[in-house]
Order: structure tokens, then sequence, then C-alpha cells
């Protein structure tokens, strides 16, 4: 197993042997599907109010309280077969989901960032864009708090680089794309309120450009915008292929489109330099 590029590189180069960086690659894998059993209970937990650090994990069908045997993230979904043993409730695809998303991000983390800070950078990105977009897409919800996290951490993103560089521009960059990201999408709202008489955007999507933007500049903002017009584009002709009428009052989620084209865009950006 050889990388030419991020982390691979690197660690190659250092003397790391092709089949140790294998088992460093086992080893995200386990920690990304970890984080992505935790990212699962915060998809069910916050719609609901709860605390997503308390609380012992249960099942949702008969609340029994759940042991570790049940709580291996992938291994254990898959060997019950998506059901609770006890009362047969459905575990749904959900948490497996999340499992496999965190463990993904975990991998690419590793294998295209160049040093420890660009590969948290990356992971932290990853896991808080998966967990959006779930949401978004589960229940129409962008929280606030959990898009005012991203927003942070692409600032401090943004000045780590500046930082790292000894040149303010990677801040200034970011600093002009998380504004303009917000403010393309609520003037879009609301030029379209005013128009139509009502809403045709949810409150949460400029938020969430914003807080994108921060992490992948100018130009990886229209790279954003463009591929998240094409994703929501193979939706609606995806339903529409399915049978489901689209009118005017169906509803896309926007929220979940940016997300999952905002991270292979700053995926790029970060192997292509």
């Amino acid at each position: 197993m050889q990388f030419d590029y991020g982390a691979g590189q690197a660690l190659r180069e250092a003397g790391m042997t092709p089949d140790l960086f294998g088992v460093l690659v086992v080893m995200a894998a386990a920690a990304g599907a970890c984080v992505g059993s935790f990212l699962g209970a915060a998809l069910v937990r916050l719609p609901q109010g709860r605390s997503i650090v308390t609380g012992a994990s249960s099942c949702d069908g008969c609340g029994r309280k759940l042991g570790p045997a049940e709580l291996v993230p992938v291994v254990s979904w898959l060997v019950l077969r998506g059901r609770c043993r006890t009362c047969s409730a459905a575990i749904g695809p959900w948490q497996l989901v999340c499992e496999l998303g965190g463990a993904g991000v975990a991998v690419g983390a590793l294998l295209t960032a160049p040093d420890p800070v660009s590969a948290s950078a990356v992971a932290v990105l990853g896991w808080l864009l998966l967990l959006l977009a779930l949401l978004d897409l589960r229940h129409f919800w962008l929280p606030r708090a959990l898009t005012a996290v991203l927003a942070v951490t692409g600032l401090a993103f943004a000045l780590w680089q500046a930082w790292s560089l000894g040149d303010a521009l990677p801040l200034w960059l970011a600093l002009g794309a998380g504004l303009a990201g917000y403010a393309l999408l609520a003037g879009l709202a609301m030029l379209y309120r005013t128009l139509r008489g009502r809403d045709g955007l949810g409150g949460g999507d400029p938020p969430l450009l914003g807080a994108i933007g921060l992490w992948v500049g100018p130009v990886g903002l229209i790279h954003v915008l463009l591929g998240a017009s094409l994703l929501g584009l193979a939706a609606a002709v995806a339903m529409r292929v399915c049978g489901r009428k689209i009118t005017a009052e169906t509803a896309l989620p926007l929220g979940t489109c940016l997300a999952a084209t905002a991270w292979p865009v700053f995926l790029i950006g970060m192997v292509t330099g």
C-alpha cells in the first residue's frame, strides 16, 4: 500500500513501511467509526432535546441499556442485523451510515492531509458536515449551535494557516468567503420571500454556507455552490424517476447538498495545494 500524497508520502519518507501504514489506516478507520457512533447518537438525541454527553445508550424500542458487545461500531449492527436482541425493534440504518461515514472521514483525513494539524482539521470538518447533512436530510433541521461550531473551527483553521505561512491572506480570504456565502443565500431567501410571499430557503442554510466558506475559501465556495446545485438536481431527477411528483411545495434539503459537497471540495483543495 503506497500513497504519493498527503500523510502517506510524509510517513513513507519518514521510514514507515507499507504494512505499518496499512495498520495505521485500519486504526484510523476504527477510531473514526467510534466517532461516527457518537454522531449517530447525536442524530437521534439532538432533535429530541436530549443530552448527547450524558445518559447511557439504550434501545429506543424497549429502553434496555445496551451492553458493550452491542456498542461495537459497524460490527454490532451487522451481527444483530439491525435489530435489538431483546425486543427485535429495528435499529435504523442511520446509525450504520454514521459509523461508516465517520470511518471514511478518518481515513480520508489520514490519506490526504500533509501534517497532523491539517489531518485534524480535515477530520473535524468531515464529522461536523456529516452530522449536519444527516440532520437536514432526516429532520430538515440545521442547529445554529452546530453551525457555529463549524464556523469557529473554520476560522481557527484559517488563523493557523495564516500563522504557519506568516501571511494574513488565508484569513482574509476565509472571512471574505464566509461573508459572501452567508450574504448570497440570505439575499436569495429575502428576494424569494419578497417575490413569492413565502419562504423558499431554510433559515439554517445561509449560516451553513457562511461557515463552509470559512473553510473552503472563495474558489472553493464557487465549487460548493455548483456541486450542491448538481446534487440537488440529481436528487430531483431521482425522485421523479421513483414516481414522486415534484411541485413548488416539495422540500429538498439544501443543507445536505451543501455539506455533502463541501468536504470533497476541501479535500481536493488540500491535495492539490
